[in-house]
């Protein structure tokens, strides 16, 4: 089993590549996914996040509109709520490797680096594309002002930098080219699993 650690900064096409990986066999956890079955009414978080912010609970489940409230009015409430939430995804992850018998499981993690989650991989595969495409990219979806974007972009380490440190990477320019890179990659993991 080999875990490939799938990042990538917002825009950049991580969640296309990673259905592309899901299309090719690879097992696919996707951590932003983890924290909404955690949120949502039964999930696991839901208890939690009603002892410490009562107010976040709507129709029994996390409001994430209201936690950001939260968060504005009182930044150490997100560290709170990430020593909260952070173990229950690493557990929902370890649950999902345990229960796969895919050869190759990619681990779809926006904030890999970030949070040091590049030492609990094997590899790490950084999707990428230019900053135009990436801006043109999130402002088309219609969910966030060129303000926000900006602002979730100074929170996440540089793109370049990304890039450098990941064993793989895919330009999602075209999506002919991104299936390509992602054959590639899966091909190159099986070569080295073959030889190790």
């Amino acid at each position: 089993m080999f875990l490939l650690g799938l990042t990538g900064s917002i825009g950049m096409g991580k969640s296309t590549t990673a259905a592309m990986f899901a299309d090719a066999g690879c097992a696919v956890w996707d951590a932003d996914a983890a924290v909404h079955r955690l949120y949502s009414a039964g999930g696991a978080a839901v208890p939690l996040i009603a002892d410490a912010f009562p107010s976040a609970i709507v129709d029994g489940a996390v409001s994430r509109t209201v936690l950001k409230e939260i968060i504005g009015a009182d930044p150490a409430a997100l560290k709170k709520i990430e020593q909260i939430v952070h173990p229950l995804v690493a557990q929902d992850r370890a649950a999902f490797i345990k229960a796969s018998d895919a050869e190759i499981i990619v681990l779809d993690i926006p904030l890999l680096f970030e949070g040091g989650g590049e030492k609990r991989v094997d590899a790490v595969a950084c999707v990428i594309v230019d900053d135009a495409t990436q801006r043109a990219r999130v402002i088309q979806r219609g969910t966030m002002t060129p303000e926000q974007f900006e602002t979730i972009k100074a929170k996440q380490m540089p793109a370049e930098e990304k890039a450098a440190r990941a064993e793989y990477v895919i330009r999602t320019d075209t999506v002919e080219g991104a299936r390509r890179r992602v054959q590639d990659v899966i091909a190159d993991i099986k070569e080295k699993q073959r030889h190790a």
